[in-house]
């Protein structure tokens, strides 16, 4: 990519791609320098703003990453991976609430995202609303029975419930899982 830039320095897409690699490679700081290099010439894709807000989240700019996440949701607004990230981003900012809606819809754009029902109960629980979690985490354990921290979870919702028990066996699966 390096050498595709040097030859076409006005191609786009290419610090896009290139971005992408920086941000596997967990080179953040590089990454966003060419998703802004991209944007800069006109790359006005839902994706690149994506890629650039998990970029800044991954370097703890949470309030700029929700702000690449809006403009990514302008772009393409039915893209439930995005509303999911910017709820991992209110998330951290402790905007628990705020949270929950990107999660809900997140899950009303795709009712089979298991990581957004376990995200919501998590924000759930954090508002003590257990029952709540219960019900979020064993749907995602319904869709990924496989799915280690959604019985963790579960398992220590139960048992904030006082449902020891119960709570004790679903601790007991994720460890097996």
């Amino acid at each position: 990519y390096n050498k595709f830039i040097e030859l076409n320095p006005e191609k786009a897409s290419a610090y896009y791609i290139r971005g992408l690699v920086k941000a596997k490679l967990e080179d953040y700081s590089e990454a966003i320098a060419d998703y802004n290099k991209s944007i800069e010439l006109n790359l006005d894709f839902a994706s690149v703003y994506y890629n650039r807000g998990n970029a800044k989240r991954e370097l703890k700019d949470f309030r700029s990453a929700i702000a690449d996440y809006n403009k990514a949701i302008e772009l393409k607004p039915n893209d439930a991976s995005v509303y999911n990230n910017r709820g991992n981003a209110k998330y951290e900012l402790k905007d628990y609430r705020c949270a929950m809606d990107d999660y809900t819809k997140a899950i009303e754009l795709n009712p089979d995202f298991a990581s957004a029902y376990i995200n919501r109960g998590v924000s759930k629980a954090k508002l003590e609303d257990y029952r709540g979690a219960i019900a979020d985490f064993s749907k995602a354990i319904e869709l990924d029975p496989d799915y280690a921290d959604a019985y963790y979870l579960r398992g220590q919702a139960k048992i904030n419930l006082g449902q020891k028990d119960s709570g004790c066996l679903d601790l007991s699966k994720a460890v097996e899982l």
